[in-house]
């Protein structure tokens, strides 16, 4: 598998030529070297991702399920499941097995990236082999190799991000295999290659894509192929090829084990429908990660490419597209020229399936990366083309230039990995990385890896020398520090209560407004990434941050305060400034926080609205002096009613961390108005000391209320369940379809607030048509909900029904549907509906009930009929949606309290 070690010949002439000659072979296998060696030096210099707890949970389940520990896949989260422990497990086993699993967090960290990053010069190292194989110049090799090690963003990423880059890595050797196999046809070959695509697959399930590719050349090659035992040899090499792909898959994957077949539409279905939908900031733009349009892809690989590869790659593709058409003979047989069209398919058919298939995309084209492979080599071959047609010309010069724009071109990209190092992720070419420092930032998704955190940690340190800091943490500053030398560790402390800090650590951008946040610390190749480090006190601060500071204080105080505390509170504009004029030393660091509640949700932009009908928004006080303040901007579009608070030192949710809160308007109709109007109408019944509950549809909303009036901390602090049941169960994602709901269960601080004692929440719901909501707080109080039925739905229903006869006849007419059962009256008024309906279902096994009900042995159903239905057209229609278990008879009629049954009727469970 390592061709070259074979032509390392151990005696040596000691003449220039023979060294020279030395080099010129193993060019490759030296220049991998260098970079091993580089990256082994710099690895410490890069932090803790935020997907790397996930990842080691990952190999854990994996490792305890195979060891016979757990009898199923335990790991951060339930679709994890599927995912490849192949390179995580060995991580582990590593980390263990060289006595680090339990050691100091910053030589863990180190050792881990250490490995991670040798597999992406490992698959650098196949990367040239292929190059030569495929063009026989040595020149062309170098080239491949250079591209693919000098792209700044995956150089970088091949230090932590063990999912994507190894997968390129394992892209890159399976297309050696595969070339080597075509080219040697025999079954070892052929062999070896399953293995790879096997274990491709296993990595990402979009390895697959080897899969048919192979069978399809195959079986080019069977219809070109001259007589019986030259066919009977493909087919033997395409099978076995299938054989150990399929076993080798089957091998690797736990989860697989006892059910490959929900292992594979499962892992199918994360890859085209990601549960998880992030914002993402493209060209200036918040859009939801399900929802991007089409040039999302394109566009981030043209920025984020060293613009000399650009070129190369485009002048490689446009050389194979026209080879290809002016030799079609040659692009079905096993040639050169056919494995560099399937090079071209590589490059091209995965983004644009995953664009026409609408799969969900984030942190910019990071699932792609392994496309950079196929395309490293044809911008290669491009380069090599053009070399080519320039040696042809009469002058030199032409070829001299073109040499010395490619060295330029390269030395460029490496000084800029130098000035961004370890920063090279956010590196962006000059077709974005223009007009003024703060375009990036407002433009693209940028530090989404949050590994500035740890170079704001070194800066901050760097810039007092010797001196032990106090800081208050927010968001995952804890596992940064960690993997800071042990030194530096000790010179960084966390701030107590009650305790002066010397700087807020936060990475919110969300909530952090830029523009107030003076963060004029860090050196240029920073100043774009949303890390914030914002010193407390005015003796840490520079000069502008106190004058803007001050100037702040002056505006606001010209004015009234909208609230008088021991913080007043000023409303300027879009401006809120909370101010303590004679702030003690020992006064703690706090988070001031606005919630803005507002009439429409619509207005939100997308990132805001999974918090509901508000956009929260917060900022750390400081200290000038005896003089306290924070400043929160508001967003042009703040309408509506305010929640303010200040919490103690974090920005912590919990109960007893407001100090304070109180609700303030802004412009009406708001939040008060809308509590208001709903108490006007009766809510919806719960117990004793329980939330009111509206459900507020006007006006397109759709979302909850929940009020209650003297709301103790208690209540306030305890969860609030929310259960969603749909009308078709199709509407959840795939992964809720066992339970058949949506549970959105919350505290009241995350959607709402206690201002003024009393506890207010407004909780958005989904789009798609709801059959119950059940939602309460555990031993206090639940209540259900039932959307009013639609017209439009119930004629839907009801058309749908024609000409199916009703499985039975009563004052009402029966159906059994689609694990429905419903009720229809051709002809009905108010009284045909205003007695109680009740429904009881006897399950063919009782232990299909809940443990509540066993003894009862069936489940109880009574309903009023407007909560499960409506009238339309003289029609009475309800609809109750049915258990998935095994029903033996369901026994179902109306009946009017102390008087008893009007009617009743028995079914048969059949569905």
């Amino acid at each position: 598998m390592f061709p070259p070690l074979r032509h390392i010949s151990l005696r040596f002439s000691g003449s220039i030529a023979a060294a020279r000659n030395f080099i010129a072979i193993h060019s490759g296998l030296i220049i991998c070297a260098l970079f091993l060696l580089a990256g082994l030096a710099v690895a410490g210099d890069y932090g803790v991702n935020y997907d790397e707890q996930d990842q080691r949970q990952i190999a854990i389940g994996n490792l305890d399920y195979i060891l016979g520990r757990a009898d199923h896949i335990a790991t951060a989260y339930y679709h994890d499941r599927v995912y490849s422990a192949v390179v995580e497990l060995p991580l582990l086993l590593a980390e263990r097995a060289v006595g680090l699993a339990e050691g100091d967090a910053h030589y863990v960290n180190r050792f881990r990236l250490s490995l991670i990053y040798l597999s992406f010069i490992v698959g650098a190292f196949f990367c040239w082999r292929l190059a030569y194989q495929l063009s026989g110049r040595r020149r062309i090799a170098i080239l491949a190799l250079l591209i693919f090690l000098l792209h700044p963003r995956l150089f970088a990423h091949a230090f932590f991000n063990s999912k994507d880059l190894t997968f390129l890595s394992a892209f890159v050797i399976a297309l050696y295999l595969l070339e080597r196999a075509f080219r040697r046809d025999t079954l070892g070959a052929f062999l070896l290659l399953g293995i790879a695509v096997g274990l491709l697959t296993n990595l990402r399930i979009m390895g697959v894509m080897l899969f048919p590719a192979v069978i399809a050349m195959r079986g080019l090659d069977w219809l070109y192929a001259g007589g019986g035992p030259e066919r009977k040899h493909i087919l033997r090499t395409a099978g076995l090829f299938a054989l150990t792909a399929g076993l080798t898959l089957y091998a690797l994957s736990p989860y697989a084990w006892t059910n490959p077949l929900d292992y594979l539409t499962t892992n199918l279905a994360l890859t085209v429908n990601h549960p998880a939908v992030w914002p993402q900031l493209f060209q200036g733009e918040l859009l939801l990660s399900d929802a991007l349009p089409l040039r999302y892809i394109p566009t981030w690989i043209g920025i984020t490419t060293p613009p000399l590869f650009l070129l190369l790659g485009l002048l490689g593709a446009a050389w194979i597209a026209v080879g290809g058409l002016c030799r079609p003979g040659a692009a079905f047989r096993n040639t050169r020229l056919r494995f560099y069209l399937l090079l071209l398919a590589c490059c091209l058919l995965p983004p644009l399936a995953a664009a026409l298939l609408g799969s969900v995309q984030y942190d910019n084209w990071r699932h792609l990366y392994f496309i950079y492979a196929p395309f490293s080599l044809l911008a290669a071959a491009g380069g090599g083309g053009l070399a080519a047609a320039l040696a042809r010309r009469r002058h030199h010069w032409p070829a001299a230039g073109a040499y010395g724009l490619a060295a330029a071109g390269f030395g460029l990209t490496l000084l800029q990995m130098a000035q961004l190092h370890p920063l090279q992720y956010d590196y962006f070419n000059f077709l974005a990385a223009r007009h003024t420092p703060d375009y990036l930032r407002t433009q693209y998704q940028m530090d989404q890896w949050q590994f500035v955190h740890r170079a704001a940690l070194e800066y901050m340190l760097a810039r007092h020398p010797g001196e032990t800091l106090v800081a208050q943490v927010e968001g995952r500053w804890q596992g940064y520090l960690e993997t800071l030398p042990p030194a530096a560790r000790r010179r960084l402390r966390f701030a107590a209560a009650g305790r002066r800090a010397d700087y807020v650590l936060n990475s919110g951008i969300d909530y952090i407004q830029p523009e107030l946040a003076f963060n004029s610390l860090y050196r240029r190749p920073y100043r774009n990434i949303i890390a914030d480090l914002r010193p407390l006190d005015a003796a840490r601060m520079e000069p502008e941050a106190i004058a803007a500071y001050r100037e702040l204080y002056r505006q606001a105080i010209a004015g009234e305060p909208i609230i008088r505390a021991d913080y007043n509170v000023y409303h300027n504009g879009n401006r809120l400034t909370f101010v303590k004029e004679n702030c003690p030393p020992e006064e703690p660091g706090v988070w001031f926080g606005a919630k803005l509640f507002l009439p429409d949700p619509e207005i939100l932009p997308p990132q805001r609205r999974q918090h509901g009908s508000f956009a929260p928004f917060e900022n750390p006080g400081v200290r000038l002096g005896r003089l306290c303040l924070a400043v929160i901007q508001l967003p042009e579009y703040a309408a509506g009613d305010l929640i303010l608070l200040r919490r103690h030192q974090s920005n912590d949710a919990a109960a007893g961390a407001s100090l304070w809160e109180e609700l303030y308007s802004l412009s009406r109709p708001g939040l008060g108005e809308l509590i208001a109007d709903h108490r006007r109408k009766p809510p919806q019944p719960a117990g004793p000391a329980a939330f009111d509950v509206f459900s507020d549809r006007e006006g397109g909303r759709n979302r909850l209320l929940y009020a209650k009036a003297d709301c103790t901390p208690a209540e306030y602090a305890t969860p609030v369940t929310l259960h969603i049941y749909p009308e078709n169960r199709a509407d959840l994602p795939f992964y809720l379809w066992k339970d058949g709901r949506d549970n959105r269960d919350f505290s009241v601080g995350v959607y709402g607030g206690r201002p003024g004692g009393e506890c207010v929440a407004l909780v958005p719901l989904p789009d798609y048509p709801i059959a119950e909501i059940r939602t309460g707080q555990a031993n206090r109080w639940e209540v259900n909900l039932y959307p009013p039925a639609e017209p439009e739905r119930l004629r839907a229903t009801y058309a749908a029904l024609s000409p199916q006869p009703p499985a039975a006849q009563a004052a009402f007419d029966l159906y059994l549907q689609d694990n429905r059962l419903i009720y229809l009256r051709e002809s009905c008024d108010a009284a045909d509906t205003a007695a109680g309906f009740f429904l009881h279902i006897i399950p063919e096994e009782v232990a299909d009930l809940p443990a509540e009900r066993r003894a009862a042995g069936f489940v109880n159903l009574d309903f009023a009929f407007d909560r499960r239905g409506g009238s339309f057209d003289g029609k009475c229609l309800a609809v109750l949606f049915l258990p998935d278990y095994p029903i033996k008879f369901l026994r179902t009629g109306q009946y009017v309290p102390g008087q008893g049954e009007l009617w009743a009727v028995e079914l048969t469970g059949e569905r």
